[in-house]
């Protein structure tokens, strides 16, 4: 009897840690630091600056994955027409913690490795930048409601 009590102790405390397990995981750290970026990119040139971010910029932020940043999203809206047009792509960055938030992000470095025609790569930036309306970042700091 007191071996199958021991069994069941057991089996009952495994399954509570693992419904915690993934409740804990879904919680970010809180050194974690997520930042927006908005851009308003100039009518009729959505697709040639979302091509230019895919070829140039979002290389540059794949190569930081894990050691300055642990996740990255890109938005546009789902209609043309929705809500203010203050924004047309927008990016969501989790950085790894405050600290590499606030550290320099080394993008030239890693660009000069990556694009060994840095010329080309900067002069495609230059453009990106160009065919955009407006350009904002706004780090966010989370609100506990408990």
């Amino acid at each position: 009897m007191t071996k199958n009590v021991s069994i069941a102790l057991s089996l009952l405390l495994g399954v509570a840690l693992g419904a915690t397990i993934p409740a804990a995981r879904a919680q970010a750290p809180a050194s974690e630091r997520t930042a927006w970026y908005f851009y308003r990119v100039k009518w009729g040139h959505q697709d040639e600056f979302l091509e230019l971010f895919k070829k140039n910029h979002y290389p540059v932020l794949k190569e930081q994955m894990g050691e300055r940043l642990v996740g990255f999203k890109a938005y546009v809206p789902q209609f043309h027409g929705d809500g203010r047009a203050d924004w047309t792509f927008a990016t969501e960055l989790v950085f790894k913690s405050d600290e590499r938030f606030l550290a320099p992000s080394n993008e030239e470095a890693i660009a000069r490795r990556l694009y060994p025609d840095f010329a080309k790569f900067r002069e495609e930036e230059a453009r990106r930048f160009e065919i955009l309306d407006a350009h904002w970042d706004i780090p966010l700091r989370e609100v506990p409601m408990q």
